[in-house]
């Protein structure tokens, strides 16, 4: 996908208007597309590093990535969305790849822990991911724990 600008900062570095766009698109997906009332402002974002994408000044796609012992004793990824507007274009891939790459290469972690709604089980296992067996509703969404190691 052309004309994307990739941004990844932590918590302190992000400017008062990436916050709202972050918030936003977050709220956009899993809150209203997804019809799950929960609260987002879950007191993890000050410990994570977000990455995403924009196009044209919109967040298109979006994650958050913790080192080891923040989320899990491994390094973790959660909140991982793209806009609808640009699903189907491998913009969801593209932006797991990179935070993989960053976890294995800068926070030198061997293994990756994450918390998979469940119809995303296909999705993640062509990473490497594996079901741990641990499934689990949260917020009335099933989930699978999965985790990847190197």
């Amino acid at each position: 996908m052309t004309n994307l600008v990739w941004k990844i900062k932590s918590f302190s570095e992000l400017s008062t208007e990436e916050l709202y766009k972050v918030l936003n698109i977050r709220q956009e997906v899993f809150v209203v597309e997804q019809k799950c009332f929960y609260l987002d402002a879950d007191n993890y974002d000050q410990k994570a590093i977000h990455l995403w994408a924009e196009k044209n000044g919109e967040i298109v796609a979006y994650l958050r990535i913790f080192k080891q012992d923040i989320k899990y004793p491994e390094a973790s990824i959660g909140r991982v969305l793209t806009s609808i507007s640009v699903r189907g274009k491998n913009l969801g891939k593209t932006i797991v790849d990179f935070s993989l790459q960053i976890i294995f290469n800068q926070f030198r972690s061997k293994s990756v822990r994450i918390s998979a709604q469940d119809y995303l089980i296909e999705f993640y296992s062509s990473f490497g991911f594996v079901d741990t067996g641990k499934k689990y509703l949260e917020d009335d969404i099933p989930h699978t724990e999965m985790i990847l190691q190197i």
